[in-house]
């Protein structure tokens, strides 16, 4: 015959508390004596008891998921929608984005649903998803400044927190970065080389700390007497940092330095580079952004501005947890500073 699965009423007597102290603990009642709750976990673990979910969701009217929704703007085609996911997966950035929201949920045994908004359908489906239920919660990573999904959450008046502030007020808490502070590292470092017939690759101008990080860098090179600095203009991936690196080159042969909106179109840049025999950081100096992986397997290493993108997701799921619950009422923000990491190639 095969063993009856463990109670809640095994758990009490295991851990000589009430049945009623082990529910609470079980559902994440906050107002449990720390000592109270390592007893009652102990006894889960002797018994190998397991909460049913769906019985707990009726307690608590909590899905004990959120959706983690990856949004953009327009209105794409699903041949579209499939490039814009693919691209997503690619990009070292989204990886991190999930480390730090998993790191922060996990503990707490809530699951993120990923979800695409890229077109008008999916944006009502997320919408849908969040007004069944289904999810407690939205933590939405935008590709887009004029993606309308945050201000549709906002009316809808459903617990959400965007990373990167919104191009358009919207009553929303969100995390971001100091991002024009990062231009400017990047511009002083690049100036305290030697380094004086400089240009930079943004990223794409529809988005806004493209905008940020390149009038940091133009605003503190215009400080140093550089009236202009040459743009050329990056999609945020490897191809299209290579490409921009060429236009840049074919215009400005004698430049010596560069700052690349992001680490993926940096690598782009260095390798345009050596194919046209320019040594790196000898003869062009390069800088990157974020601090992912590709800055350390870049050849050479990558001197870049680091973004905690896994500290600033985790608070990104630390702030929705916080309006789930109630701990907070009304919106906020929170902003990290930015950091520089030298390494070979500038």
């Amino acid at each position: 015959m095969s063993r009856q699965a463990p109670t809640l009423e095994d758990v009490a007597r295991e851990a000589g508390v009430s049945r009623a102290t082990v529910s609470r603990v079980v559902n994440g009642v906050r107002n449990v004596d720390p000592a109270i709750q390592e007893l009652v976990r102990r006894a889960i673990d002797r018994t190998g008891y397991a909460p049913n979910r769906a019985a707990r969701s009726l307690v608590t009217r909590r899905a004990e998921t959120v959706a983690l929704v990856v949004s953009g703007a327009g209105d794409a085609s699903e041949e579209d929608q499939a490039a814009f996911a693919a691209r997503v997966f690619a990009d070292p950035f989204f990886g991190r984005v999930v480390a730090g929201i998993v790191g922060f949920l996990r503990p707490r045994s809530v699951h993120p649903v990923l979800m695409f908004a890229e077109s008008a359908e999916s944006r009502q489906e997320v919408l849908t998803y969040l007004r069944q239920g289904r999810a407690d919660g939205a933590l939405v990573v935008s590709s887009h400044a004029d993606d309308p999904l945050p201000a549709l959450l906002a009316g809808a008046r459903l617990p959400t927190v965007l990373f990167a502030r919104p191009s358009r007020p919207v009553p929303l808490s969100y995390v971001d970065l100091a991002h024009r502070d990062g231009g400017r590292l990047a511009a002083e470092h690049l100036l305290a080389r030697g380094c004086r017939r400089l240009a930079t690759i943004s990223g794409p101008l529809a988005v806004a700390a493209s905008q940020e990080r390149l009038a940091g860098f133009r605003d503190t090179l215009a400080r140093h007497g550089h009236p202009h600095v040459p743009v050329a203009e990056g999609g945020f991936t490897l191809g299209s940092g290579g490409a921009a690196m060429t236009d840049l080159l074919a215009a400005h042969p004698h430049l010596d330095g560069v700052f690349a909106a992001n680490d993926l179109m940096a690598q782009g840049a260095c390798q345009v580079l050596r194919e046209h025999g320019r040594r790196i950081p000898e003869d062009v100096a390069v800088v990157g952004f974020d601090d992912s992986t590709v800055a350390v397997t870049c050849r050479p290493g990558l001197t870049t501005v680091r973004q905690p993108v896994e500290d600033m997701a985790a608070a990104m799921a630390r702030l929705l947890d916080e309006h789930i619950h109630g701990a907070r009422t009304e919106p906020t923000s929170i902003v990290f500073d930015p950091e520089l990491v030298v390494r070979e190639s500038a």
